[in-house]
């Protein structure tokens, strides 16, 4: 580790959609960077990206790529990051690790800032940066849970392109184009790239994200699911997730069903507690026709929470829309942030 107030910082991925997002992320935050590496795939070394004004080469990322490295920002495929990230580990980096390799593994902390700060401190040098559905889930939850009790949550989710990638929303405009023009639409991403059936994604619903496990939910229903109960600390807690992607580019939508273990709350109450919690805008007035939606949250680092009501039929019950930039605060920023608080805490 570099014994200054300036940091090596590595991003892996740096040409994803993601890795662009992390760049961007640095920049605007002023991150004390000394001096910065990109890294990507053979396939993409020798790119330029430009940073700062300043253009650099993007290098094919190997275990040597970590050597004087203090925080590495992995978003480059669960595969990469357990091959190469315990070697960013042997070369004394720290890593912040964006995919799913390491974020069930109970040794490594699975972080959301506002949620589980402390638990950063108990790293042996990889950081999980959770699903980015999840992220904007639990930032909403935490102050409901922390001051009313949680006993049941069950999500559907309403999900952009960008979170299956670049190339995912390149299909979503050729299909648009090709469905305004009448012409026949191809599908070769989405749902699923390495599934063997796709689906067209345009003006479309497909309630499927990742590949379906043997309980019959989804990897992504099951990453919300296993991923809540360990970023909040509530193993018996009752989670159950929908994810469906919907024809949008960017930001992540959720109509949120909770029961709280409290009596006798009322709508305004919970207002109140989630316009006080740290990283939550609350925009929820009917009256006007104020919530928040994708398009309004795109660009923004914040989750969004509108549409709090109190169920019609259980007493303790309540329903949320929360909306939130998947690739910001569901990717890019949580993973900045959780290096921001390494650094603020002293904890690398």
């Amino acid at each position: 580790m570099t014994q200054s107030n300036q940091y090596n910082i590595a991003v892996v991925g740096a040409t994803g959609a993601v890795g662009q997002k992390m760049l961007e992320t640095l920049e605007d935050r002023s991150f004390p960077i000394k001096e910065l590496k990109l890294l990507s795939s053979s396939r993409s070394a020798g790119t330029k990206m430009t940073f700062k004004g300043t253009e650099y080469t993007l290098e094919e990322a190997t275990p040597e790529s970590f050597e004087n490295i203090d925080i590495a920002l992995f978003s480059a495929g669960g595969s990469v990051s357990k091959k190469l990230a315990p070697e960013a580990v042997k070369r004394g980096a720290l890593v912040i690790d964006n995919t799913s390799a390491y974020r069930m593994d109970e040794s490594v902390p699975l972080v959301v800032p506002e949620v589980n700060e402390a638990d950063i401190q108990n790293h042996n040098g990889i950081i999980a940066n959770p699903n980015c559905s999840t992220i904007q889930m639990v930032a909403a939850l935490e102050p409901i849970k922390q001051n009313l009790g949680l006993s049941r949550v069950i999500v559907s989710t309403y999900q952009a392109v960008s979170g299956a990638g670049n190339e995912a929303a390149d299909e979503l405009r050729q299909q648009s184009q090709s469905f305004l023009n009448g012409e026949e639409l191809e599908a070769n991403i989405l749902p699923v790239g390495g599934d063997e059936k796709h689906y067209p994604i345009a003006f479309n619903a497909l309630p499927q994200i990742d590949k379906f496990q043997e309980n019959g939910y989804t990897f992504e229903e099951m990453k919300m699911i296993n991923e809540t109960k360990k970023i909040m600390h509530a193993p018996k807690l009752q989670v159950a997730a929908t994810c469906v992607r919907l024809p949008f580019f960017t930001s992540h939508a959720e109509s949120v069903y909770v029961e709280v273990d409290q009596k006798g709350v009322t709508v305004d109450q919970l207002k109140a507690l989630i316009s006080k919690a740290e990283g939550i805008v609350l925009e929820d007035d009917p009256a006007n026709q104020s919530y928040p939606t994708p398009l309004s949250s795109a660009g923004k680092r914040d989750v969004f929470v509108g549409r709090i009501r109190k169920d019609l039929d259980h007493e303790n019950g309540f329903h949320l829309w929360v909306v939130s930039d998947n690739l910001l605060k569901g990717a890019a920023w949580n993973s900045v942030q959780i290096a921001e608080r390494v650094i603020a805490n002293q904890w690398l």
